[in-house]
């Protein structure tokens, strides 16, 4: 049966109190500092950093906020079912297999292969997730991951239960530019989104979710050190790297493991004949820097390894190159650098739609392959066409990471707002959306989990 809980039970303490009386209880709940979760995993870098950047932020403002980051991987091994068959853990072989070696063809039928698993494990992964928010509940759970927001809404819905509180709030930050349906980035629930684009805004509408609780940022999460004035000179550095002052830089970057692709851009350059220099940006992967090393390259060019100084080189470039990811491509185009990237069959399926926003907003080229490189690069050294797209880019003017945190006050003062006598019963803890009730999360104890493992009914494909 569907339990509601009455404003009135859930606040009994405080119902009888005079207006006035409760409006102090609520400025001096307003006073204290709220207590966020971020949540984030380790398969691909950009979640991290994205909950790190947003840390970042959140903490130049100690008593405002309380910032707890949650690894979702850490709250879920007691049923990692993979890492304890294959000694591996799920986002380590996703980061090796993808990401460092380039192993991305199929990925849209890989992503729903591990979609299906992730709903196999939906019940225990909810029960251990309201677990540990019963131990420690928020004020807010704000997920920066995708896949998961089935099971963290409904383990945060759980612990609201269980506790007998009021409902948290859940925010879902996309770190894609648009979601992929179904279930990666937007699901049918009572939540709150953040999206950067307005296909990603208008993927939430459709899905049933009210305007109200879709908040429009003006792009993706950048570090704030992205926004830091640098007041280096640009040709000393480039001279101090061994390039020419005068040349026009591009910034070769394939996330933190590099790629075997900035080998086939060197030698493509190099044929062509362009005058431009390169500085390829090879981060742990010592065998590509000596390969790049290696090559008699016409042109001068600069290799580095793993570096935090990322904003320090994209200051000394006038143009980046590489993968379509969010994260990278969000920083260059902070940095006012148009983009050079490619699609096709290889370029991972929800990084896809980016290509296609980069073209819509003019902001750089995409190429079906790299192969093709100095045709993309031709423009970028007409001084008049480099000017046009960097006007382009600067007209974006992301400022999403100062953005976000008026968005959490907006949602948490909402949810703190003095409640009346004629407020409505809050909705059901079993209730997903209030269009489309869906079916509550089982209380799974140690013992009853196990014994499903034990008894091979843990999954159960009817959840």
């Amino acid at each position: 049966m569907s339990r509601f809980y009455p404003v009135r039970q859930l606040f009994e303490p405080e119902w009888e109190r005079s207006e006035a009386d409760y409006t102090s209880l609520h400025a001096r709940q307003l006073s204290a500092p709220r207590k966020i979760d971020l949540i984030f995993f380790d398969a691909g870098g950009g979640h991290r950093a994205s909950a790190t950047a947003l840390q970042s932020v959140l903490e130049r403002d100690r008593r405002a906020w309380d910032v707890r980051m949650v690894n979702l991987r850490e709250v879920l091994e007691p049923i990692d079912i993979i890492k304890r068959i294959a000694r591996v853990r799920v986002e380590d072989a996703y980061n090796r297999f993808l990401l460092r070696y380039g192993m991305t063809l199929g990925t849209g039928a890989m992503l729903r292969g591990v979609q299906m698993l992730i709903r196999q494990m939906h019940r225990p992964s909810a029960a251990l997730l309201a677990r540990f928010w019963k131990g420690a509940p928020p004020d807010l759970v704000v997920s920066l991951i995708p896949n998961f927001n089935r099971a963290i809404f409904d383990g945060l819905r759980a612990s609201d239960h269980e506790l007998n509180r009021v409902l948290t709030p859940m925010l879902t930050i996309l770190t894609d530019l648009a979601d992929y349906p179904t279930h990666f980035w937007i699901e049918r629930q009572e939540q709150y989104f953040a999206c950067a684009t307005d296909l990603a805004v208008k993927q939430a509408l459709e899905m049933g979710h009210r305007s109200e609780r879709i908040f429009k940022t003006s792009g993706m999460i950048v570090r704030p050190q992205f926004y830091l004035p640098i007041h280096a000179d640009r040709a000393q550095e480039r001279e101090r790297l061994g390039l020419r002052p005068d040349l026009p830089t591009g910034l070769v970057m394939f996330g933190g493991h590099g790629s075997r692709k900035m080998l086939t851009i060197a030698k493509r350059v190099a044929a062509a004949g362009l005058k431009t220099q390169l500085i390829f940006m090879c981060g742990h992967n010592q065998h590509l820097r000596d390969q790049l090393m290696a090559l008699e390259l016409p042109f001068p060019f600069h290799s580095e390894g793993f570096t935090r100084e990322i904003p320090h080189f994209m200051n000394l470039a006038d143009y980046f190159v590489g993968k379509p990811g969010p994260g990278s491509i969000s920083e260059a185009l902070v940095m006012r650098l148009p983009v050079i990237v490619e699609r096709n069959s290889w370029t991972m399926v929800q990084e896809r739609y980016n290509t296609d926003w980069i073209i819509s907003n003019r902001v750089g080229v995409v190429l079906q392959s790299f192969a093709e490189i100095a045709t993309a690069i031709v423009p970028m050294l007409d001084p008049e066409r480099l000017a046009h797209f960097r006007a382009r880019v600067g007209g974006l003017n992301n400022r999403a990471i100062f953005e976000i945190p008026e968005i959490l006050e907006t949602i948490i003062e909402r949810h703190l707002r003095p409640i009346h006598r004629d407020s409505q019963l809050t909705m059901s803890w079993q209730d997903r959306s209030p269009n489309e009730p869906q079916r509550r999360v089982r209380k799974l104890g140690r013992e009853h989990l196990r014994a499903r493992i034990r008894s091979g009914r843990f999954f159960n494909p009817d959840l």
